[in-house]
């Protein structure tokens, strides 16, 4: 049996769940844990916050800000185009920021992308418009974009990483679920700020209205850089991969880092890597609910009201702020693999009912179909894929395993609105192509996980080791 730096004794390996609250295998303790937990559901809050204001903001606003004056139309699609910038920087974001974090160590690389989402979303309310910089606008614009697609390439590995190695051997997916309530809780945040400055007589919502929200951003980076700053490195990181002698009797990974962690996953965890591109399908399902649906839902062919509509995702995301952590808890108690199946199975089913609801034109219908998959049956995968992807590596390849696995996944997820215009019919059916893609993801989905080994019982240090 191996001692802790502080000669607290470890358990066996394979030893099982420790109690509820107990020290973990690694030597955290439930005081580090919560205060990563709350460091994860701050930092993916600020991530969303700002993903969603430069979404509304790109609709409404930058085609007129930031392009020149001539075809609206033209200006508008240009405008959207920068918001899908940050889904090409996304994967390159997970692998720099994965590389070092499996190198360097967690909480350096939370703080960096945490700081460059934080100043890049700031310098964006700052910029100078189109007519007072000309075509310096727009590129500033872009280069903006690309800096928060590359941090958010890295944020939510991180912050999953980081929580899961703190956390209490059987409740890791607990405590890493606020990394996701912090997701519902960044849209919810969102669209409260930004429905005010849309309120806005037009002249002041173009000229400084829409800056507010950017720069409100300042507000939470702040609060989250101080409480980053006060985590220790994660004990697994410093005791199997730095090598400090903390744990690392018997741990994971020999005492060294990875020189090139991608091509260690590649190589000593490719299919692990495969499973968790599977099962980042669930993404879809998202992506089909709060783009597609609303444009569907606000469409000639169905005609709701566009703010109707936006209030239904606000209320499914109220709710999946207390789902997603209760589903993350019965994972903890089940098993990963049942919870994801039935998330997985049952959101593309919640999905077809969700676009069916739409299909009708009522709004109390839509309101309870959005809220079911939305805000309870999508949690059930959201809430639980920080720690299923976490735990089917081994720490020297964990963070690089998690971001580009789940980034691959994720591009085909940012597309999914695409798809399903393309593939949609015509008349009161015409969702059910739409719907029956989504069944295809959520049967990809469940059967990768199904293949995952179950890791819901196994001691943090022997996680990638069976």
């Amino acid at each position: 049996m191996s001692t802790t730096e502080s000669g607290r004794a470890l358990p066996p390996a394979g030893a099982g769940t420790a109690p509820e609250g107990a020290v973990n295998a690694a030597g955290s303790r439930p005081r580090d844990a919560r205060r990563a937990s709350v460091a994860a559901f701050l930092g993916c809050l600020l991530e969303y916050y700002d993903f969603f204001i430069y979404g509304s903001a790109a609709a409404l606003v930058f085609g007129v800000v930031f392009f020149p004056a001539g075809d609206p139309a033209t200006a508008t699609v240009l405008s959207l185009a920068t918001f899908g910038v940050a889904y090409v920087a996304r994967p390159l974001g997970a692998v720099v920021f994965g590389h070092f974090g499996d190198r360097v160590g967690r909480r350096g690389v939370l703080i960096a992308t945490l700081l460059l989402m934080g100043f890049s979303s700031v310098a964006i309310g700052l910029l100078p418009s189109y007519g007072t910089a000309g075509m310096l606008a727009p590129v500033l614009l872009v280069v903006c974009r690309l800096c928060q697609g590359l941090s958010a390439g890295g944020e939510a590995a991180g912050a999953s990483t980081l929580t899961m190695e703190y956390a209490p051997e059987g409740r890791r997916a607990f405590f890493t679920s606020f990394t996701m309530s912090g997701f519902a809780a960044g849209m919810v945040l969102a669209t409260l700020v930004f429905v005010p400055v849309a309120a806005l007589p037009r002249e002041q919502m173009l000229s400084w209205g829409w800056r507010i929200p950017f720069l409100l951003s300042a507000v939470v980076v702040v609060v989250t850089y101080l409480i980053r700053r006060r985590l220790d490195e994660s004990p697994v990181f410093t005791g199997t991969v730095a090598g400090d002698g903390a744990v690392a009797d018997g741990a994971t990974g020999g005492g060294h880092p990875e020189q090139m962690p991608l091509l260690g996953l590649v190589r000593s965890r490719g299919r692990d890597l495969l499973r968790v591109v599977g099962c980042s399908l669930f993404a879809v399902f998202q992506t089909l609910f709060a783009v597609f649906g609303l444009a569907y839902a606000t469409s000639d062919a169905v005609g709701m009201d566009r703010a109707a509509v936006l209030w239904v995702t606000v209320a499914a995301n109220v709710v999946a702020i207390v789902a997603i952590p209760a589903w993350a808890l019965l994972s903890d108690r089940i098993g990963r693999r049942p919870v994801w199946v039935f998330g997985a199975l049952g959101s593309a089913l919640a999905t077809a009912f969700y676009l069916w609801a739409v299909s009708t034109g009522d709004l109390s219908l839509v309101l309870v179909a959005g809220v079911l998959q939305g805000g309870v049956v999508y949690s059930a995968v959201n809430g639980l894929w920080p720690a299923f992807f976490t735990e089917m590596f081994d720490a020297r390849v964990r963070f690089t395993g998690f971001a580009v696995g789940t980034q691959i996944g994720f591009l085909i997820a940012g597309f999914a609105p695409s798809i399903a215009f393309a593939i949609m019919g015509e008349g009161p059916t015409a969702w059910v192509p739409v719907a029956l893609f989504a069944l295809g993801c959520g049967v990809v989905s469940a059967v990768a996980a199904l293949t995952a080994r179950e890791t819901h019982r196994t001691p943090v240090l022997e996680l990638g080791r069976r």
